[in-house]
């Protein structure tokens, strides 16, 4: 199996990627329906030669894309309705907000001339409200769980333990909690989370992903809003535990490695394993898949 790998290298408008993300999953969706043995049954003529004629192509490559977005509120399912999934429009000084937003309505709405500091944008993904913006780098894996043998559970496991093993690499330590993300020691307090998780799933198609805290840019937004639901519960960084002088670019193909290795490691390769492994990681323009 191939895996694309999208980077993109300047900060980006977070509906802009969403977009991006869309077009891939419903890509992915559109092979299964099309490949599913009800689908194939049902194609006329019956004969074998043209059955085989109206066999799908090979399913489309899972994808990471890895990027920045300018700077975002973003809420999870359990912090909105479902039906109250679209882009709300940010011009609006009555903007419509979730109650963790409330209280922070100044930052999201403008004021005279001045743009909002950051958006809001509802999304479909678990979990709560974050924030995402400059100084992270913000990966997003839009796979199908089947062909890697992942149930949605070691989905989410493998996104940990590939953030730990790349925190590894920058000498911290990172492990997880009863609460969801993953957590650094920060001198002689509290845990602080340096990474959240966050997915959605549709027949085993997955989207959305991690938000790994690379700068203490980040920090002022989080301290605006209790991000995930985690009252008395503090964010850092790579920068903020020690290891300052990251870019994005680097730490996002350093994740992208960690990633395979685990996906292959742990699901491709054992004697019990079912998923495929992923042979190569190509690097494709925005261009090559829209």
């Amino acid at each position: 199996m191939r895996l694309a790998h999208l980077h993109l290298p300047h900060t980006t408008p977070f509906s802009h990627v969403s977009h991006i993300q869309q077009a891939l999953t419903t890509r992915l969706l559109t092979y299964k329906k099309l490949a599913s043995p009800g689908s194939l049954s049902s194609q006329e003529p019956t004969n074998s030669s043209a059955i085989l004629s109206k066999t799908p192509p090979p399913p489309p490559d899972p994808t990471i894309i890895t990027f920045t977005p300018n700077p975002v509120y973003t809420t999870g399912r359990r912090d909105l309705p479902p039906s109250n999934t679209s882009p709300p429009d940010t011009t609006n000084p009555n903007l419509s907000l979730p109650p963790p937003l409330e209280p922070i309505r100044s930052i999201l709405t403008p004021h005279g001339n001045q743009p909002p500091k950051a958006e809001y944008h509802p999304t479909l993904r678990g979990g709560q409200t974050t924030y995402h913006g400059p100084g992270q780098m913000v990966a997003y894996t839009i796979l199908d769980l089947k062909r890697l043998g992942l149930t949605p559970r070691c989905h989410i496991r493998v996104l940990e333990n590939s953030v730990i093993d790349l925190l590894k690499s920058y000498g911290v330590d990172g492990f997880t909690t009863e609460d969801p993300g993953v957590w650094v020691k920060a001198g002689f307090g509290s845990p602080r989370k340096i990474t959240a998780v966050g997915v959605h799933l549709r027949r085993n198609i997955s989207s959305f992903g991690i938000g790994l805290n690379v700068t203490d840019e980040p920090m002022w937004f989080f301290k605006q809003i209790v991000a995930c639901g985690l009252e008395g519960k503090e964010a850092t960084s790579l920068q903020g535990v020690g290891v300052p002088g990251l870019e994005i670019g680097d730490v996002a193909d350093a994740f992208v490695e960690k990633f395979v290795s685990r996906v292959n490691a742990d699901f491709a390769c054992g004697e019990d394993s079912t998923g495929e492994k992923i042979d190569e990681v190509y690097r494709v323009r925005e261009e090559d898949l829209l």
